[in-house]
C-alpha cells in the first residue's frame, strides 16, 4: 500500500511538471480607475424588428440616403443600460461581452483599443460620439488618456443570465 502511494505521488507530480510545460498562464487584466453601474436592467422575449429604407431628401440624417436596423433575436434577452466612469488614467482593462453595446460618450473623451490590432491603433471618442461594440468574442480596451474623469453610458443587449463582461487576456502589443 505505501508502495502504490509512492507511485501515485510521483505520478501526479510528473503530471503537474509536464502541464506547467505545455501551458502558459492567461492573465485577464482587471479595471482600474473604473467603475460600471447599472442603470437599468430590462429582459426582454424574442426581438423581432426591421426598420425601413429612407431615401435621400427624406431623411433628417443631413443627406444620408439610406437607413436600415435589423435586430434579431430568438429566446430571451437581457437589455441593460449602464453608466461607465473613467477617473483620469483608468482602464476597463480588456474584456468582451457575449452581445452588442451601443456606447455614448457625454462627457470628456475615451479612447479605444482592439486586441486584434497589431499596431495598437487608438482610437478616440469625445462628446456626443457613439461607439459600437459588437461583442461576441471583440476584445477591447476603453480608457482614460486625459486628465478630467470621462464617462460613457451604454445601452447592451445580452443572452438572458449570461455574463455580461468577460475579462480577457492582455494581447500583449500595446506599450500599456
Amino acid at each position: 500500500m505505501r508502495l502504490k502511494l509512492i507511485w501515485v505521488m510521483l505520478l501526479g507530480a510528473a503530471i503537474i511538471a509536464i502541464t506547467a510545460q505545455y501551458t502558459k498562464p492567461v492573465l485577464a487584466t482587471p479595471a482600474v480607475g473604473f467603475v460600471g453601474t447599472t442603470l437599468a436592467r430590462g429582459r426582454f422575449g424574442d426581438i423581432n424588428v426591421f426598420n425601413h429604407l429612407v431615401p435621400k431628401g427624406q431623411s433628417q440624417q443631413h443627406g444620408s440616403d439610406v437607413w436600415l436596423s435589423l435586430q434579431k433575436t430568438k429566446g430571451l434577452s437581457d437589455v441593460y443600460v449602464q453608466n461607465n466612469v473613467w477617473v483620469p488614467g483608468g482602464t476597463s482593462g480588456w474584456h468582451t461581452h457575449p452581445g452588442h453595446s451601443l456606447i455614448i460618450v457625454p462627457a470628456v473623451t475615451v479612447t479605444t483599443y482592439e486586441a486584434d490590432d497589431p499596431e495598437c491603433t487608438p482610437h478616440t471618442y469625445t462628446v456626443g460620439m457613439g461607439i459600437v461594440d459588437p461583442g461576441g468574442g471583440h476584445v477591447h480596451n476603453i480608457r482614460n488618456e486625459g486628465t478630467e474623469e470621462a464617462r460613457t453610458i451604454t445601452v447592451q443587449t445580452i443572452p438572458a443570465d449570461a455574463t455580461r463582461r468577460i475579462d480577457a487576456a492582455d494581447p500583449g502589443h500595446c506599450p500599456f
